[in-house]
C-alpha cells in the first residue's frame, strides 16, 4: 500500500500498513490546513500602516471545535486498530499456536543478537541447543515464537519487513510471534539507541522455504 515502506512479508503486515496510511492521510491533510492557514493569517494580519492592533479574547465555539474533533479522530483509530492490536500483541502462544510454532529465544546485549534454538529435542537449556550471534533462521509460512530478553539495557528488536517492534527489557522475558511469508533475508536492527556500538547492532533474519529449512537444520544437528 505505502511503496516507500520496506516490503511486508510478514501475515499482519498489511493491517498495520492500512492503520499506517490512515494516520498518515490525517495528519497530512491537518499538516496542509494548518501551513494554508498560516499563511493566510500572516498575509491578511500583516503590518499595515495606519491599522491598529485590536486585542481578542478567542473564540469559544472555534476552542471547543478544536477539542473535540481530535477527540473523535483518536477514540476512531482506536476502535479501528483493536482488531489489529489484539490479533498481534492479544494471542496466547501456550494455546493459540500450540502444536504449529516454532520457537527460539533472542538475547539482546551491547551490541549483538544472541539467538538460541532448542535442537532437535525441543527443549531449551539442553546439550543441543544452538547459539548463533545476529542470525535468525526461520521456515516460511510458520508461526514462529520468540521469547526476548536482555543482558544489560534496553534495546529493541526490529524487523521492518515484518512490521515488528518490541523492546527487550532487562529482567523481563517477552514473548512476540511473526509469519514470514516470502522466502529472502531481511535486516534485523536494534531501534532503540542502547551505547556507543548501537549503530553496529545488526543481525539478519533467512527465512527459507520449508525443505531449505530442513537442509539448513540437518548441517547444524546432523544425525
Amino acid at each position: 500500500m505505502l511503496g516507500w515502506l520496506p516490503e511486508n512479508v510478514s501475515t499482519y503486515g498489511a493491517d498495520i500498513d492500512w492503520l499506517f496510511s490512515v494516520i498518515q492521510w490525517i495528519t497530512g491533510v491537518v499538516f496542509l490546513g494548518v501551513i494554508v492557514a498560516m499563511i493566510m493569517f500572516l498575509v491578511k494580519y500583516r503590518r499595515q500602516e495606519g491599522r491598529r492592533a485590536l486585542y481578542t479574547h478567542g473564540n469559544t465555539l472555534l476552542e471547543i471545535t478544536w477539542t473535540i474533533v481530535p477527540a473523535i479522530i483518536l477514540i476512531v483509530l482506536f476502535m479501528l486498530s483493536q482488531a489489529t492490536w489484539w490479533s498481534i500483541k492479544g494471542r496466547q502462544p501456550s494455546s493459540d499456536f500450540q502444536g504449529r510454532e516454532f520457537r527460539v529465544e533472542v538475547t539482546a546485549k551491547q551490541f549483538n543478537w544472541e539467538v538460541t534454538y532448542p535442537g532437535p529435542d525441543g527443549q531449551f537449556g539442553t546439550p543441543d541447543d544452538l547459539m548463533l550471534e545476529n542470525e535468525l533462521h526461520v521456515p516460511v509460512n510458520t508461526v514462529v515464537l520468540v521469547t526476548l530478553r536482555s543482558k544489560d539495557v534496553i534495546h529493541s528488536f526490529f524487523l521492518p519487513n515484518l512490521r515488528l517492534k518490541q523492546d527487550a527489557v532487562p529482567g523481563r522475558d517477552i514473548p512476540v510471534w511473526f509469519e514470514a511469508t516470502k522466502p529472502g533475508k531481511y535486516e534485523l536492527p536494534c531501534a532503540e539507541l542502547c551505547g556507543f556500538g548501537h549503530s553496529g547492532m545488526l543481525g539478519y533474519l533467512t527465512v527459507y522455504s520449508q525443505d531449505d529449512y530442513l537442509k539448513w537444520a540437518k548441517e547444524r544437528w546432523p544425525s
